[in-house]
């Protein structure tokens, strides 16, 4: 199964698009909430090559972006050979 990751913010509507995309792909995340947490934003942003914005989205430990880049993927028909090949 593919290992995803959200790094995600308390009440942050990008965020909540992304996870449920990602749930209605039936795909298990980790949520990482870097709400009041300093280090895990400072790791999150060192992942993310800069970008400070949540979410930042990575599967397999590929840097996928935002909720918009989820979705431009997804549209491409991009992410779902993503999800079925990482867990083959």
């Amino acid at each position: 199964m593919a290992k995803i990751q959200v790094y995600t913010k308390f009440m942050c509507p990008y965020c909540t698009r992304a996870k449920a995309l990602l749930e209605s792909k039936g795909a298990a995340f980790e949520e990482i909430d870097v709400t009041m947490d300093r280090a895990g934003f400072d790791a999150m942003v060192e992942r993310a090559n800069g970008s400070r914005t949540v979410p930042q989205i990575f599967i397999d430990d590929r840097h996928i972006g935002g909720s918009d880049e989820l979705a431009a993927l997804d549209q491409r028909g991009g992410l779902d050979p993503l999800l079925h090949n990482a867990a083959s």
